[in-house]
């Protein structure tokens, strides 16, 4: 059985989602191959796979939302990238499928969420499952303008979906097709807390220690804003700030926030959902910078203050070093939120393939 799951380039939320449950299905199936199509660089995909056997095919399926920041949108530079991939793609469709068929095994493809996954299921005649809690559909109508025209095209592809493994924290899905919920898809941590202590050479106590990220466009702080906090250890990504503040500490090439989250007890970032389920998952407190100008954000929001201890910062609060560490963490509205999804839907998924994929070895 092949698996081939087309994974948004946007940002590493996606990939992080896709990989837990991916690794969950290989721990159940482990003769069946992992195709992963994406544009995120070959290490950054051995990162968060780990041990896992895969093949990658460095392919783009969606463009998302072009970045001004990790905190803002350049929409002008998202409709030039949104033509220029709708003129690459039957060629890439055709390659890719080509090779997909060649390949003389049934498969079963995967899309999180790039609408374009359904072209490629669609010449191959096979079936196709989403992964998301959100499509560009609901990004790209409150944007207006030319971006309805986008919506329309990618909510068209989106029905053509078998299934949609429902994450989440989830936006409204309205596609005509069945909704799988799962849990949150967080992956396992690599390392104790003790053997990650000495691995970081910090020797801070959890409550003090604050992982900081911003997913992978990153945002610069000056390191001067660290010293406000000088009895906190920050955990970050950036070497220049690492080697500028005294407090800072490097993760190694390899190791994911999710493997160093086990030493720390809040974490500074934006809206992301696999930052989210992962800070979750392992008990953390989130200080959340607001986003402007992406539709999930709000949703996001909404969803960290119903099931997660939080802090809510505004743009202005981050860049004057007003991070609220002292405080006491907000606490949920609600309840948590399960956290086998990755379990789940790799239970889903194999069910999916033996009722539907005769062939499949199961």
């Amino acid at each position: 059985m092949l698996i081939v799951a087309c994974i948004s380039g946007h940002g590493y939320g996606h990939l992080s989602r896709t990989a837990s449950i991916l690794t969950a299905l290989h721990q159940r199936q482990p003769d069946w191959r992992l195709v992963l199509s994406t544009p995120l660089p070959a290490a950054t995909l051995r990162g968060a796979f780990g041990a896992v056997p895969f093949e990658h095919r460095a392919c783009r399926w969606d463009v998302g939302v072009v970045q001004a920041d990790a905190l803002g949108a350049d929409p002008g530079a998202t409709l030039e990238a949104l033509g220029a991939l709708e003129r690459q793609l039957p060629a890439q469709i055709s390659q890719e499928a080509a090779w997909l068929a060649g390949q003389g095994e049934p498969l079963l493809v995967l899309g999180d969420v790039a609408p374009a996954a359904a072209a490629l299921a669609q010449a191959l005649a096979a079936p196709l499952i989403w992964i998301g809690n959100f499509g560009w559909d609901s990004i790209y109508r409150p944007m207006g303008g030319a971006f309805v025209g986008w919506a329309e095209r990618a909510l068209q592809a989106y029905r053509q979906g078998e299934a949609v493994i429902e994450c989440p924290f989830a936006m409204a899905m309205d596609w005509g097709i069945p909704h799988w919920p799962v849990g949150l898809t967080a992956g396992r941590p690599r390392f104790d807390r003790a053997n990650l202590r000495r691995l970081l050479a910090i020797d801070s106590p959890r409550e003090r220690t604050v992982l900081v990220g911003f997913g992978g466009m990153g945002f610069p702080l000056p390191a001067e804003l660290f010293s406000r906090w000088p009895e906190h250890q920050f955990l970050v990504t950036d070497p220049e700030l690492a080697a500028a503040a005294a407090n800072a500490c490097l993760l190694p090439e390899g190791l994911r926030p999710l493997d160093a989250m086990p030493v720390c007890a809040r974490v500074l970032t934006k809206p992301g959902y696999s930052t989210f389920c992962e800070a979750l998952s392992q008990g953390l407190g989130v200080h959340l910078v607001r986003r402007e100008g992406f539709a999930e954000a709000p949703v996001l929001e909404n969803a960290l203050q119903a099931h997660g201890q939080h802090r809510l910062l505004s743009r202005d609060q981050l860049l004057a070093g007003d991070w609220q560490l002292d405080q006491p963490l907000q606490p949920a509205s609600r309840g948590p939120v399960p956290g086998d999804g990755a379990d789940q839907a790799a239970g889903l998924l194999m069910g999916f393939i033996q009722q539907n994929c005769c062939a499949a070895r199961a």
